[in-house]
């Protein structure tokens, strides 16, 4: 084959990841429109979301091709900035999975977005001063999650920095990164377990315990919404209408605090599978990117603690975590642009394991 129609054939292949996200993109917002037919349902919150996530992603994929550290850097002190802004409690109090109230979710979310640009920019920086500046942000994001109170956020920056430090030593991308959708599943599988009564006594103590026995009834009528309606579901936005828990409640957002039985509840099987599949889709254009092995694992660990923080939480309710997670994944699968000093074949920096650009 000629040099021009491998470089063709190589551009269609770069362009499948790209088409079968946007595929997954619009069946979300042409669901989230079936689901409300004949309803009195408000997709509006669905749609925001699909368009946050792919303008997020676009412009990811652009400030990536061209200034990748420095808008991995930049997101990095404005998701930080965001988390301090949206936090509605006081410096030093307990916000965390066992006490969510206000935007505790969107807190948790931000800090482990800007905690995971932080080692993403770090790991894709050339000097060693630079990569150290940046680790010794994430370290400080951190901190400022021990500060707001977000025990969730604090565990999940550090978990995050610990993998970003382990990911220079590693090789194969694939393999770990299905070990992210592993981790995610598990997660998942054991939201909806204690959703469905089916753990035993004793650790469904022990979970309720750190979940509060206010989330837990939310999660039980989530999924008996979700046995009753499977198809559709209720509808977006009808679960706080619906829900015996949040009618007692009298400060309750109307939001089951989990997105995976949110899901289940106002859109059915099928608002799940494309849940679950656009995270898929995730995992595979980092499989698929241009960058680092390094950069490639640091974001998938960002994006992994985010879906376990938006399974526990209401983090996917805000318009700027979600935006934040496709920007961050257009940041780590952008192709750099020529000229922007990056390497010529990332996966040869891959396999020695020296630093290339996000």
């Amino acid at each position: 084959m000629s040099a021009p129609a491998e470089r063709t054939a190589a551009g269609r292949r770069g362009r499948a990841p790209d088409a079968v996200g946007a595929a997954l993109l619009a069946g979300c917002a042409v669901w989230a429109l079936i689901s409300t037919a004949g309803r009195e349902a408000r997709p509006e919150g669905v749609l925001l979301a699909v368009l946050a996530v792919t303008t997020g992603y676009v412009v990811g994929r652009i400030s990536g091709s061209l200034v990748p550290v420095a808008a991995a850097s930049a997101m990095a002190l404005l998701w930080l900035a965001g988390a301090i802004a949206s936090s509605q409690e006081t410096f030093g109090t307990a916000v965390s999975a066992a006490a969510p109230p206000g935007d505790s979710g969107a807190v948790a979310a931000l800090l482990v977005l800007g905690g995971g640009a932080a080692c993403c920019a770090g790991t894709g920086a050339r000097r060693a001063s630079g990569r150290l500046a940046l680790r010794l942000l994430a370290l400080v994001i951190a901190g400022c999650a021990l500060l707001l109170g977000s025990v969730v956020g604090f565990l999940a920056t550090v978990g995050v920095l610990l993998c970003s430090l382990a990911a220079a030593r590693l090789r194969g991308r694939v393999l770990w990164l299905a070990g992210y959708a592993l981790i995610t599943a598990l997660i998942v599988g054991t939201s909806w377990a204690v959703a469905e009564r089916a753990l035993p006594e004793g650790l469904t103590v022990s979970l309720e315990g750190q979940l509060t026995q206010h989330r837990v009834e939310l999660w039980h009528d989530a999924a008996e919404l979700a046995r009753e309606r499977p198809g559709r579901g209720i509808g977006p936005d009808r679960f706080g209408d619906l829900s015996p828990s949040v009618s007692r409640s009298l400060d309750d957002d109307g939001k089951p605090h989990s997105a995976p039985l949110q899901q289940a509840a106002e859109q059915g099987v099928v608002g799940v599978v494309l849940l679950g599949a656009l995270f898929g889709w995730l995992l595979y254009v980092l499989g698929r990117s241009p960058c680092s092995t390094p950069v490639i694992l640091t974001a998938g660990a960002t994006l992994t603690a985010l879906a376990a923080v938006a399974t526990v939480g209401n983090a996917l309710s805000f318009t700027q975590v979600t935006a934040g997670a496709g920007l961050l994944a257009g940041l780590a699968t952008a192709r750099p642009a020529a000229g922007t000093g990056a390497p010529p074949e990332p996966a040869a920096s891959a396999r020695t394991g020296t630093p290339a650009e996000v």
